[in-house]
């Protein structure tokens, strides 16, 4: 996935906002709350992606390779790919949706509703 792709998915997704930080980085929140982030940090002029996973898939992500905890992040259980195509286009597209959802999820329920989102 390039960068130009994952801001036209992050996009799609509901009540997003999107704004470039840190050095260039594409962050894309839900209720001013990150969920995604793509960045070219590191060596190689890959995107490397970062994304909000529930504790279960950020267990079994980290194990896998070219995945590791997001810099700064992993605490917050999120993961980083590390290596270009770590993650096929549908796997990284799934997991993007579901740091939405887990993200809305946390929103206030006059948040969710300001933005209309159902949780």
């Amino acid at each position: 996935m390039t960068r130009d792709e994952f801001d036209a998915f992050c996009r799609r997704l509901p009540a997003t906002t999107h704004v470039v930080q840190w050095g260039n980085a594409s962050v894309w929140k839900v209720g001013g709350k990150i969920f995604a982030i793509c960045s070219t940090w590191g060596e190689g002029d890959f995107p490397r992606f970062s994304f909000k996973c529930s504790d279960i898939s950020y267990a079994l992500l980290i194990q896998q390779e070219g995945l590791i905890p997001a810099p700064y992040l992993a605490r917050a259980k999120w993961v980083q790919m590390e290596e270009d195509g770590a993650l096929d286009d549908d796997s990284l597209k799934a997991y993007i949706e579901a740091a939405h959802k887990i993200i809305s999820a946390k929103l206030t329920r006059k948040q969710r509703n300001e933005l209309g989102l159902a949780v």
